[in-house]
């Protein structure tokens, strides 16, 4: 993905630079040099890639649907050209010198259908990939095989598994199987998918051919790659102390908690113009308080108020005690429902973000008593409050609402995979995604 974004980023400049210096050959230098011409290509460029990234371009789960990319190619083009034409119209001088950008779009075009179709066809190339064989024959092997084939963008072509093999699944079975597709199918990789383990793998053969020079690795990172979660029921407390991740450095702290502050600063001050109308529109559409206010379980089991506008009705919890929120739910208001699709709900939890007692990406916080249920059902549950609850996660752009025991559970893989995975580029990617579904209108309901 950083190949394909890279080549994108080359592309549009190059485009817009080649159709300036056409379309007035005597002055390209002048224009290009003395009037900024670089400089404003490169930021032009950078909002190319904004918008191939709000058009999901970028999504590897749909880099094999060919007309799906031309649809998405087509829009962003289209939203390109629109861009353009109204900068032009109200800043004129925002490209350089008196020249037109229609060359540029021209040539971009054509250039990014051919850069696309060929990393496409690239990325598909025997020569470009490693032959796997999965060794498994369970449910989990095959979401393995399936998800290794569906995604072309990691590089993987599965050339068998255990699955294929017909009969009896025996150690010599398999060994012989496996010798067989690694002998006539030069395979460069095993990934061990086996779920029951007891008396059906080859250890031996696994042990020449890992001296032989071959990878032999398990599923669980891989079925990580694929899905973004970490799956709980294959999850052993010998896995995450002795495995990659789980680490946080003081120089990632650091950073992370500056850029949560200068980030969160920013943004209250970017919403101060809104929150009248909020406090307004709150107070007209139902009885009670604005904001309300409620105890939620953070970093390390601390325990903290967490505020948000009030999107349900006074009281809505006076007669059942805590509850999740449903599809739909009865107790939301009118006006709350907007603010919870648009997420202005959250604007309050900024203040948490700014005194450390939340970040702005993060596993969802929860009420103590949901804690305390959870804890009890789902294995690993406390490991979530080894980090700040956030405003948005990982969680919360890959997966729906959680309003059940099992929702929390499939919530909690999320949450571990950020967890281990725990960097300042993922909590970009993050924001940036939130951004998105807020502005296309996939924010949570």
């Amino acid at each position: 993905m950083l190949v394909l974004l890279i080549g994108d980023a080359l592309i549009v400049a190059f485009s817009f630079v080649l159709g300036t210096m056409l379309q007035n050959r005597e002055d390209s230098g002048l224009l290009l040099n003395v009037e900024y011409g670089y400089l404003k290509i490169f930021a032009f460029t950078g909002v190319v890639l904004l918008l191939s990234h709000w058009f999901d371009l970028y999504d590897y789960s749909h880099l094999g649907a060919k007309w799906d990319q031309i649809f998405r190619l087509l829009q962003v083009l289209g939203f390109v050209a629109l861009a353009l034409s109204a900068a032009r119209f109200f800043y004129p001088s925002i490209w350089p010198g008196n020249i037109s950008a229609l060359p540029g779009l021209i040539i971009l075009t054509f250039t990014l259908f051919g850069w696309r179709a060929a990393y496409t066809w690239m990325v598909k190339q025997p020569f470009l990939r490693e032959r796997v064989y999965v060794l498994g024959t369970g449910e989990r092997a095959h979401r393995l095989v399936k998800g290794l084939r569906e995604r072309a963008a990691l590089g993987i072509e599965v050339v068998s598994w255990t699955g294929n093999l017909e009969g009896e699944v025996t150690l010599e079975a398999v060994a012989a199987h496996l010798r067989e597709v690694v002998h006539k199918q030069k395979v460069h990789r095993v990934i061990l998918a086996m779920s029951d383990r007891r008396g059906t793998i080859p250890m031996w053969e696994l042990f020449g051919l890992r001296l032989a020079g071959l990878k032999v690795e398990e599923a669980t990172s891989w079925l990580e790659k694929i899905s973004g979660r970490i799956e709980v029921e294959n999850l052993y407390p010998g896995w995450v102390v002795l495995g990659e991740g789980f680490r946080f450095s003081l120089f990632f702290q650091l950073m992370q908690r500056l850029l949560d502050f200068t980030l969160a600063l920013a943004l209250l001050i970017f919403t101060l113009s809104l929150l009248p109308f909020i406090v307004v529109a709150v107070k007209l559409d139902s009885q009670g308080p604005v904001l309300y206010r409620q105890k939620r379980v953070g970093r390390r089991g601390a325990t903290f108020y967490c505020y948000k506008f009030r999107t349900m009705r006074q009281h809505a919890e006076a007669e059942n005690g805590p509850q999740w929120a449903v599809d739909n739910d009865p107790r939301v208001t009118r006006v709350g429902k907007f603010l919870r699709s648009s997420r202005l709900d959250d604007i309050p939890q900024l203040w948490c973000v700014l005194i450390g007692e939340m970040a702005l990406v993060g596993p969802r916080p929860e009420r103590p008593e949901l804690v305390e249920l959870l804890s009890k059902e789902i294995p690993f549950y406390g490991v979530r409050h080894i980090v700040r609850p956030g405003i948005t996660g990982w969680a919360q752009i890959n997966y729906k609402h959680v309003n059940t025991v099992e929702d929390a559970r499939e919530e909690l893989q999320y949450d571990l995979f950020y967890i281990k995975k725990a960097s300042i580029g993922l909590d970009l990617l993050v924001m940036f995604q939130t951004i998105k579904m807020v502005l296309l209108l996939r924010a949570e309901q």
